[in-house]
């Protein structure tokens, strides 16, 4: 991997008695773990395949499992999540798991632990490495994530632990702005987070939410997510991040929640690849897109419409509540539905793997609750 590029004047110049002196030589960056990052990208931007997001903190989780009146203590979410990592069949359609840390240490009731039963399956482990979101000092009411601190020593663990991708989640908020510092901070943020990831052998997913919140029109949504990616990826190049060991988890370009003009796929999917194609180097993988508070139905068909698209990136899925709300109301958090529940599961990923291949029927949908919002104002993880 390790190389060196010159220019055709440099070279000439730089040749004495055949040789090629040093002076005129630009390194490029080649990192240990180089090779390792790419084949991990390549794997979880595998055709039919997306990620499921199951990285929600014990809080979040807590409120997922109150609307369905089951108590949030340490028991209740290890038999959720182990629900989720033991489905028969789930990596047919699932390459890659964002775990939260209690998840990735935790151990199933047969003694496996969460991620070996991953990995059984061709599933890669992923872990949340971000510390929250906190008020952006002197800011229009915007936020900031946190974690940098301490990220090196945690990502060393973390792969030892067997986690081989992270996520940090920063968010945009267009009703509130979005001001430069907040843009220019969440992309900074994201640049030294996977930055400090891949030297530490975990393929960053890079993800900077323009949330959903406001009443913004279509057209302004993609005017604020191409400033945003343009402000990221400067800042990933300045940080040396190899591209191609990195994916994407962009929120779709849709209208405002609040926006009295709604948006067809065929129109998300226009907006949201022109967004692509005018940001995001052909060098990058995969674009794993989050559901966002869109219904189950609605997320699966703005990612078929992408994929009935010429592009040249895996465009694949990254979803949480648009893979799990079907999954929860099927559990009510008993053993009994257990079986139910991971049906539903296997329905949602299948679809939406059938989605990643174009080739999804919405016909195929056997509940109406498919097609119910998910979108919840200020929601947070």
């Amino acid at each position: 991997m390790a190389f060196s590029l010159k220019s055709a004047a440099s070279m000439k110049a730089g040749v004495a008695g055949g040789r090629v002196t040093r002076k005129n030589c630009v390194a490029v960056r080649a990192g240990k773990f180089d090779e390792e990052l790419m084949k991990t990208a390549k794997t979880i931007a595998s055709p039919g395949r997306g990620i499921m997001a199951m990285d929600e903190s014990n809080a979040t989780c807590g409120k997922r499992l109150d609307s369905i009146g089951v108590e949030n203590n340490e028991d209740n979410r290890r038999a959720y999540r182990e629900l989720l990592v033991s489905a028969p069949g789930l990596g047919e359609y699932i390459s890659g798991a964002i775990l939260f840390e209690e998840t990735l240490y935790q151990t199933c009731s047969n003694g496996q632990k969460m991620s070996d039963m991953l990995t059984a399956q061709g599933i890669v482990p992923g872990i949340k490495v971000d510390k929250g979101l906190a008020p952006l000092a002197n800011s229009n009411g915007e936020q900031w994530c946190m974690g940098l601190d301490g990220l090196d020593k945690r990502c060393a663990e973390y792969y030892k632990a067997g986690a081989r991708f992270a996520k940090w989640r920063s968010v945009v908020s267009i009703p509130n702005g979005p001001s430069t510092i907040a843009v220019r901070e969440c992309a900074y943020g994201l640049a030294r987070y996977a930055a400090i990831s891949q030297n530490a052998g975990l393929v960053p997913i890079i993800e900077p939410e323009v949330l959903l919140d406001g009443d913004q029109t279509i057209e302004r949504c993609l005017e604020v997510s191409e400033a945003v990616w343009a402000e990221t990826f400067k800042y990933m190049a300045d940080n040396k991040v190899l591209f191609e060991g990195i994916l994407l988890k962009p929120a779709m370009v849709t209208p405002g929640a609040e926006c009295p003009t709604r948006a067809s796929p065929q129109q998300v999917a226009h907006a949201t690849l022109t967004l692509l194609k005018r940001r995001v180097p052909p060098a990058v993988p995969g674009i794993h897109f989050l559901s966002g508070g869109q219904s189950e139905l609605e997320a699966t068909l703005n990612l078929q419409e992408m994929n009935r698209q010429p592009n040249p990136w895996h465009v694949s899925f990254s979803y949480a509540r648009a893979l799990q709300n079907s999954v929860l109301k099927t559990w009510q958090g008993k053993q009994e539905n257990v079986e139910a529940a991971q049906k539903a599961l296997l329905q949602r990923a299948k679809a939406n793997s059938d989605a990643q291949k174009g080739v999804y029927d919405p016909a195929s949908e056997g509940s109406a609750e498919a097609a119910q919002s998910m979108y919840q104002k200020g929601y947070s993880y």
